[in-house]
């Protein structure tokens, strides 16, 4: 119980600096004269009170954490921060006589938390622009991590962070510092994101975009979540030189941004270089890229090679690094381009980065373990331990990566079930399943890049909301809560 309260206590100091984030649509409505103005104003006084309540209650059980209090409060985080993010939806369709289930606006909120894009919404261009940009926001500060901001102030308040963010952080290496203190890494990774988040922005505003959308999409972008303020995303700008912007800070977001870090601080390319998955990371999704513009090329979808690879990159690239806008209705090309995008998610970015799925560094080490294997099958008395550039990569981490790779194949096949079970069809089901453990957005079908997820039941909503939680928490975080060991002195 003291475990529990300890949590809460950081809990609620992190609910109170999340409902703050609530003026940023509320501002906008003031200033802007929106419907939605009530709505965040009810819903940051609603999100501040409750955060706040939590924190006074629990006060006393300050203390602190220790590992285990480090999954339960990421798990508890990512699964309460949607409730807070979703008054202000149930709120303004309340008032405006469209009333959202509770389930719709949840799922919303944690599509947007998690950087997976998926919406429930429709009518995006005629809804107030408060709303619009709350969803923005928060996949704005889902990409990074709301956690990384908390634990970069929480030390002020006493509260120690190393656990949180070891926790939180995605990949099989979480033990690498930037700086000698937790703070300070949090700091420079935010600092890191914050910079490329400004050069979207003005980037984005360059090239012709609005500030509103310009400031919309940057979110989305640098959180790899794909939310965008109009119904057919990009298809609205049909614009070569927005689509560029988007690609290069797509590409920017799916790499580490401990190595970009790296790379600012001794001002040279050699970090990106050295980074076990950057090269990786690039081959793939630019190979991709162009092998699937050569496809629709020569498949005669697009006779144009320049039309064949503006759409085959652009749409290539963001689904592979999880983001999901879409300039085309790739689910109308043949089942090869979308099938093959979509697996392209469930690996393609870097530990580290923005993006969801299972990420580079591991299929990096299951390679290199699977050729050790091979070796071994020939020469049994050789020794040959999978290396990271120079380094030897500890036996644990790669038992450690075994055991993800088995409870992500079986977490997509129970999930799986549970849609077929409802009477989805097999490869709807399937697309669902990797579009939401990936935190990708977009499926295949009714719930592809022109659809939307509002014709879920609600069972789905909830198979697929708790899909999108384990895939931002990368599954063992949460999971883990659910084994007898966890709750054991």
């Amino acid at each position: 119980m003291k475990r529990l309260l300890a949590t809460l206590y950081v809990l609620g100091l992190t609910m109170v600096v999340f409902a703050l984030t609530m003026l940023i649509p509320l501002g906008l409505a003031w200033f802007g004269d929106d419907a939605g103005f009530m709505a965040f104003l009810e819903g940051f006084l609603l999100a501040l009170g409750i955060g706040g309540a939590v924190w006074l209650f629990t006060h006393r059980w300050r203390r602190e954490l220790h590992a285990r209090d480090g999954f339960l409060l990421v798990a508890t985080v990512w699964a309460g921060l949607p409730l807070l993010a979703s008054i202000p939806l149930l709120l303004y369709f309340h008032d405006v006589g469209t009333p959202l289930s509770f389930t719709d606006a949840y799922f919303e909120a944690m599509s947007g938390l998690t950087t997976t894009g998926a919406t429930v919404l429709s009518g995006l261009d005629h809804l107030p622009r408060s709303i619009n940009l709350w969803r923005a926001t928060l996949v704005w500060i889902g990409g990074m991590g709301i956690l990384v901001l908390a634990v970069a102030i929480l030390p002020l308040l006493g509260v120690g962070g190393h656990q949180v963010v070891r926790a939180e952080q995605p990949g099989p290496m979480k033990d690498e510092r930037l700086t000698p203190r937790i703070a300070g890494t949090a700091k420079a990774l935010y600092a890191v994101y914050f910079g490329f988040s400004i050069l979207c922005l003005l980037a984005y505003r360059a090239v012709g975009l609005s500030w509103f959308d310009a400031w919309c999409h940057m979110a989305t972008t640098m959180g790899l979540g794909g939310f965008s303020t109009y119904d057919d995303g990009f298809l609205h700008f049909d614009s070569v030189p927005v689509e560029i912007v988007a690609i290069v800070f797509m590409v920017i977001s799916g790499i580490n941004f401990a190595t970009h870090f790296n790379a600012l601080r001794s001002r040279s390319l050699r970090p990106y270089l050295d980074c076990p998955q950057t090269v990786p990371y690039l081959v793939v999704i630019l190979g991709a890229g162009l092998v699937i513009s050569l496809f629709l090329l020569f498949e005669r979808v697009y006779d144009d090679p320049l039309t064949a690879l503006r759409y085959g990159m652009f749409n290539t690239i963001s689904v592979a690094t999880t983001t999901g806008y879409a300039n085309v209705d790739y689910t109308a090309w043949p089942l090869f381009a979308p099938l093959t995008m979509l697996l392209l998610a469930a690996f393609a970015t870097s530990a580290g980065s923005t993006g969801g799925g299972i990420k580079m560094i591991r299929v990096i080490l299951l390679v290199k373990q699977a050729r050790n294997e091979l070796v071994t099958m020939l020469h049994p008395h050789a020794v040959s331990p999978v290396r990271i550039g120079q380094r030897i990569v500890d036996s644990r981490v790669m038992f450690s990566v075994l055991a993800f790779m088995l409870v992500y194949g079986l977490s997509v096949a129970v999930m799986c079930s549970l849609l077929l079970l409802s009477g989805m069809d097999l490869t709807l089901a399937f697309s669902v399943v990797m579009a939401m453990i990936n935190n990708t957005g977009p499926a295949l079908g009714a719930f592809g890049p022109v659809g939307n997820f509002g014709g879920l039941t609600d069972f789905q909503t909830w198979v697929c909301t708790f899909g999108m939680l384990i895939g931002r928490l990368e599954l063992l975080t949460v999971l883990v809560l659910f084994t007898p060991w966890f709750w054991r002195k």
